[in-house]
């Protein structure tokens, strides 16, 4: 079919001369998303976010983030669309998150996405997650091209990846149990904070000081982290002080673990980096958020010497705009998706295409 053609079949035949048009979906968790993009010029980004809702159960509850993505969908396509001055009929393609995240979630955005594009005749394009915040960089820094070092951070994933081309990918090193945001939940709920753990950690570490000896895992010259020993000695250290009747600052705790976790990822981005002869580093994920985390990268990379792009925060955390990024560059390199593309709770860091 013609609305299957390769992006460079499409530019040939004059209509799809200008910059695409992607429609980006986001539904994973517990933000509703959508935005739209003209090549690498973000038009629009709607969020509508069942987060508080959540907040009062301390977590994401999948049946709640599924009812409210349900009601949310439609509105954040439309918004996002009338923020852009754009009409469906104009777009060049739905580009959709298939997984990983949770099931329920993930299959009403990409109902709503095979819905749409099957009406207006659109190509369907399935989105990685996580290649979705790699690609967040792109959007900081429109002129980016590979190849560059990425730092990943988030919730699921933390590993340094070396970004050869833009569909392809080396992992330098990735953790072994814990990734980086699963760990800053976890301290979060072990000194009492609300959720989200991640950004509760950060307001509190930032009334502390980093005087509490922690491990700062794998000290060798490998990229891989650990960082289930490190939320191990957080608990022990809680658990030791109350037991003996003993005081203690949970902002000197959060402040420590803080310097631990994010001192790691800065030192092996920056390792890598010198080890591939790349001259850039890119981050994504929503740990990149960490405003600690983000002063400590930029220092690190100015002192070696290289350029560093960090999406704005916003970028970091769930979010179409990503979304439509990888969607424009999977677009290009022609991986279109059919109707019966199937929604996937967890898929491999190292997985390429589709399921």
């Amino acid at each position: 079919m013609e609305q299957y053609l390769s992006y460079a079949q499409r530019v040939s035949k004059k209509e799809y001369a200008a910059e695409p048009l992607i429609l980006g979906i986001e539904s994973s968790c517990d933000e509703t998303c959508a935005a739209v993009i003209r090549g690498r010029e973000l038009l629009s980004n709607a969020v509508l976010s069942s987060a508080a809702e959540q907040a009062k159960y301390g977590g994401v509850v999948p049946e709640l983030a599924s009812r409210a993505h349900t009601d949310a969908v439609g509105k954040a396509v439309f918004e996002a669309l009338a923020q852009a001055g754009v009409r469906g009929e104009q777009l060049s393609a739905v580009a959709v998150t298939y997984g990983a995240g949770l099931l329920g979630a993930l299959l009403v955005g990409l109902s709503f996405a095979k819905a749409y594009a099957f009406a207006l005749g659109l190509p369907l394009i399935a989105v990685d997650h996580i290649r979705g915040h790699m690609a967040a960089a792109y959007l900081a820094d429109t002129a980016l091209e590979p190849p560059f070092i990425t730092l990943l951070a988030s919730g699921g994933h933390t590993a340094v990846l070396y970004t050869k081309s833009y569909t392809d990918f080396e992992i330098l090193g990735s953790t072994r149990d814990d990734a980086a945001g699963e760990a800053f939940d976890k301290v979060a709920r072990i000194l009492g904070l609300p959720y989200p753990g991640g950004p509760s950690v950060e307001k509190l570490a930032c009334e502390g000081k980093a005087q509490i000896p922690l491990p700062r895992m794998f000290a060798g010259n490998g990229y891989d982290f650990s960082y289930s020993g490190l939320k191990t000695a957080v608990l022990n250290y809680c658990h030791n002080k109350e037991q003996r009747g003993e005081s203690y600052s949970r902002a000197d705790v959060a402040a420590s673990f803080q310097s631990a976790a994010c001192g790691v990822l800065a030192e092996r981005a920056v390792a890598a980096a010198k080890a591939k002869g790349c001259d850039t580093v890119a981050a994504g994920g929503g740990v990149i958020a960490n405003g600690y985390l983000r002063e400590l990268l930029a220092k690190e990379c100015a002192r070696e010497g290289l350029r560093l792009v960090l999406p704005e925060k916003k970028f970091c955390t769930d979010n179409a705009a990503m979304i439509a990024a990888e969607g424009l560059v999977q677009y290009r390199a022609g991986n279109f998706a059919p109707l019966t593309l199937n929604a996937c709770a967890h898929i491999p860091l190292g997985k390429k295409g589709k399921q």
